[in-house]
C-alpha cells in the first residue's frame, strides 16, 4: 500500500472487486456462487467450445482471452514497459477441448489470475499505469464473466429444450 490514504482506499477497493470477480463473494456486485471460477466449475468440456451463435465466441475462447489479457497486463505492470509482440487473435483461437484440455485451460486462467493478483498486491507505487491497469483488468474480466454466464445459460437452456422435446416425442 501507499502512504496516501486515498490511494489506499482505491487499492483496497480494486483488490476486493477482483477477488469477487475471481472467487470470493463480498456482495459488491455478484450474487454468491457467481464468481468466475465458481461459474467455470459448472462448465463441461462439451459446453466449453460451443458458441451460442455464429458471431459469438465460445466459452473456451471467453476463458482463453482474459487469461492471455491478464498475462499481458501483468507483464506490463511487472516490467513497467509496454510489450511489443501481443497476438490478440491467438487469444481467441481455440477449438474443441476434451476434459483434460478444458481442465488445463481453466487451470491456466487460474494461474494467470493468481499471478496477477500477486503483482497487484505488490505494487508499491500506484501511479497512473498501475491504476489504469488494475481497473482495466477488473472491468475486462467482469465483462468476460458476464459473457460466460450468458453463454452458459443459453447453452444449458438449449439442452433442456432438446431433452424436453425428445421426451415429448418419445411419449
Amino acid at each position: 500500500m501507499t502512504t496516501d490514504p486515498t490511494a489506499n482506499h482505491f487499492v483496497a477497493a480494486i483488490l476486493e472487486i477482483l477477488e469477487e470477480t475471481f472467487d470470493t463473494h463480498h456482495g459488491l456486485f455478484l450474487d454468491g456462487g457467481d464468481s468466475m471460477f465458481e461459474t467455470l466449475a459448472a462448465v463441461t468440456a462439451g459446453e466449453a467450445p460451443r458458441p451460442v451463435s455464429a458471431s459469438c465466441a465460445s466459452i473456451a475462447a471467453q476463458v482463453n482471452h482474459p487469461a492471455y489479457y491478464l498475462d499481458v497486463l501483468r507483464e506490463e505492470l511487472d516490467t513497467a514497459k509496454e510489450l511489443e509482440s501481443i497476438d490478440w487473435k491467438q487469444a481467441w483461437t481455440i477449438g474443441p477441448v476434451n476434459d483434460e484440455e478444458w481442465t488445463a485451460l481453466v487451470a491456466a486462467f487460474r494461474t494467470a489470475a493468481d499471478r496477477t493478483m500477486a503483482v497487484l498486491r505488490g505494487v508499491a507505487n500506484w501511479d497512473e499505469d498501475a491504476a489504469f491497469g488494475a481497473v482495466a483488468i477488473a472491468v475486462h474480466t467482469a465483462y468476460h464473466l458476464g459473457e460466460i454466464r450468458q453463454a452458459l445459460c443459453t447453452i444449458q437452456n438449449r439442452e433442456q429444450l432438446r431433452e424436453a422435446e425428445s421426451d415429448s416425442s418419445a411419449s
